[in-house]
């Protein structure tokens, strides 16, 4: 297991020379391994470490030297970002109300569900395309959308708007300034702040979101 993980942040941190390696060894075969890498980090909910962004960035760098195709490679990883989005949705939809099903069962909060309900019609867009962004709000937004029951019409246009803003400018981004020398040579220190700076600022949020509460209970006992 340990030799695992250490595999896992090994490809993490150093995802450009894995990938390239498997480019330059299996050709076309890296299309089907990013599609694959891309539904499972946004279709399974218990898979939020895998590295999207970075990974996307990278591919945008490899398209920028020719060894893989620009349009190819967004259209692709659009695609599975989408129906990855859509599988996470359809399960928390879908098991949502089994677990909850009993209102009066000590797991069913009748109120707090149509407050998370209420929430995702009103601000579950601006969450969707937000979180695309941010490591593990992208793999856990989805779910709860479908466990909150969001309307699968108005996921979907989110889901599509996010999918294609988040795929085509990081891949663009990496196009354009992947194999510049400097950022080349700080990929690692590049990766690492693609995965903490929003981390943190996710963190943050939730810190905030949790304080709220207790800031209105503490001025209401006032």
């Amino acid at each position: 297991m340990p030799e695992a993980l250490q595999f896992l942040l090994d490809f993490v941190l150093h995802v450009d020379g894995h990938l390239q390696t498997f480019v330059q060894t299996y050709g076309a075969w890296v299309y089907a391994l990013l599609f694959l890498v891309i539904f499972v980090e946004t279709g399974v909910v218990v898979m939020p470490f895998l590295p999207g962004d970075s990974l996307l960035f990278v591919v945008g760098a490899l398209c920028g030297v020719g060894l893989m195709s620009l349009p190819l490679s967004m259209g692709l990883l659009i695609a599975a970002a989408v129906l990855g989005n859509q599988t996470n949705y359809a399960v928390g939809r879908h098991f949502g109300p089994r677990v909850f099903q009993w209102e009066h069962s000590r797991f069913f909060n009748k109120r707090a569900f149509e407050q998370a309900h209420a929430f995702y019609e009103r601000y579950g867009g601006v969450t969707l395309i937000a979180g695309r962004f941010m490591p593990f709000v992208r793999t856990f937004a989805p779910f709860v959308a479908g466990v909150a029951q969001m309307t699968r019409r108005r996921f979907t246009f989110f889901d599509v708007t996010g999918a294609a803003l988040w795929v085509v400018s990081l891949i663009g981004a990496g196009y354009l300034f992947g194999n510049i020398p400097w950022v080349k040579h700080n990929l690692t220190h590049i990766v690492w702040a693609m995965i903490l700076i929003p981390g943190v600022i996710a963190a943050y949020g939730t810190w905030k979101a949790r304080r709220r509460p207790s800031a209105a209970v503490a001025d209401g006992l006032g």
